[in-house]
């Protein structure tokens, strides 16, 4: 399609920027920045609202294959879009997981087919993810994956993990871990402190995560591999995070939105929805995640969307799944840090588009002539109550059901095609 883009105002995350001003669309990608309108362009007039580069959401479980009833590739590809986030980046604990190469091109072959946006798959890092031996990384290299990890199932075996990457380094493939000692965190459902206390829950130390990341570390340095952090929540765990950068070892560290927005007091009267992996922080610690994400010593936002039925979710809560769905709600909780603490759009699309696309080699997170045309329009004042039962994921379980929030997607777009609009929505 060929489009012209107009009166947007335009968030830069690669200049950290943002103004008005005009792009213009052809062949699926981006041709022209303020230049004026082709004779044969469609016209799309922005209204002064926010364009910037489509969210690539690094670690989105889809549950297919094996818990469709959660999500499938197709519903979690139209709650993506209309939550402006253009690329999946999916995780690899399906049922069976994706340890083979034949498990991935089954998944890329299906999401091709069935979703509206780019889905993209990491592979598991160990077989069956059991933590026991090396998955064959070299041909899953080879398949597509994009990267390796056994998401929440911690490798407790080092010696196993180091075999890991010291293969991965060879190959340049990026290993992401899950910084947790799995010792001391099974069974926790909440952080230790006085409110875990008085409610009565199995909790861990924040220094479960500061003793899993000081193992990894450790091991980056010796085998040289590429690693990411998938979820950094304590700020015990940032000087450990900041020493391996500036010892130039090749790391960096995500956050879910939801430790950025939320902290342990919202689990409230045993409120299921409010239960993750790793749980809830303290409100001190939720401030120097916010912090670190504005130094840049954090890289990178995303929903850590885990779809959960209302069977594994309306349980005591030590007993309910953990996990939230977060695709839809990402842009407009993002929109919190913006309104709340401060952060400038550029800085938080930095971390919402352009790190993740970079850290996994992808083309997008760009407004530059060349990059892929994925782009959302929103508007990130415009207020709303969340419905849960509105949401176009099958699992319901969001913490932010029935919340005032701010910003909402106008339309998104893919290679400059149009998969979602709120106007075709309400049509």
């Amino acid at each position: 399609m060929h489009l012209w883009f107009h009166n947007a105002r335009l968030i830069d995350p690669e200049a950290r920027a943002e103004r008005m001003g005009a792009i213009t669309v052809e062949g699926g990608q981006i041709t022209a920045l303020d230049g004026p309108c082709p004779a044969d362009a469609t016209v799309v007039c922005c209204g002064g609202k926010c364009l910037a580069p489509g969210i690539v959401d690094l670690g989105v479980q889809v549950g297919e294959p094996g818990a469709q009833h959660k999500e499938s590739l197709r519903t979690a590809g139209l709650a993506a879009a209309r939550g402006g986030v253009t690329t999946i980046i999916m995780r690899p604990d399906t049922d069976p997981a994706i340890d083979t190469p034949e498990v991935l091109e089954y998944v890329t072959r299906r999401a091709t087919a069935r979703t509206p946006v780019n889905i993209r798959a990491m592979a598991a890092l160990t077989r069956g993810r059991e933590g026991r031996e090396m998955a064959e990384i070299g041909l899953l290299l080879d398949a597509g994956a994009l990267a390796f990890t056994d998401g929440d199932r911690v490798v407790t075996d080092t010696r196993i993990l180091a075999r890991c990457m010291t293969y991965a380094a060879g190959l340049g493939a990026l290993i992401i871990g899950h910084p947790q000692d799995a010792g001391l965190s099974r069974g926790a459902c909440a952080t230790s402190g006085k409110f875990a206390s008085l409610r009565g829950l199995p909790s861990v130390s924040p220094m479960a995560e500061r003793m899993g990341l000081d193992r990894d570390m450790g091991l980056v340095e010796m085998t040289g591999v590429r690693y990411h952090a998938d979820q950094i929540t304590t700020a015990r765990s940032l000087p450990a995070l900041e020493r391996a950068k500036r010892n130039g070892l090749d790391v960096t560290a995500g956050i879910s939105i939801h430790h950025l927005t939320l902290n342990e007091f919202d689990l409230g009267d045993y409120r299921t929805f409010f239960k993750f992996t790793p749980p809830l922080r303290s409100e001190d610690d939720r401030r120097a995640m916010v912090q670190a994400v504005a130094d840049g010593l954090i890289d990178v936002i995303c929903s850590m969307h885990t779809p959960q039925d209302e069977e594994s979710k309306r349980l005591p809560f030590e007993e309910a799944a953990a996990g939230a769905v977060g695709l839809e709600t990402l842009l407009p909780a993002a929109m919190r840090l913006h309104h709340s603490e401060g952060l400038p759009l550029p800085l938080i699309w930095r971390a919402l588009s352009l790190n993740p696309a970079q850290r996994l080699g992808l083309a997008g997170g760009r407004l530059a002539v060349g990059a892929p045309a994925d782009l959302v329009l929103f508007d990130p004042d415009a207020p709303f109550v969340l419905d849960r039962f509105a949401l176009l994921s099958k699992s319901k379980n969001t913490p932010f059901d029935g919340a005032r929030m701010q910003g909402r997607v106008l339309a998104t777009y893919v290679a400059g095609a149009p998969v979602f609009t709120q106007e075709a929505q309400h049509a």
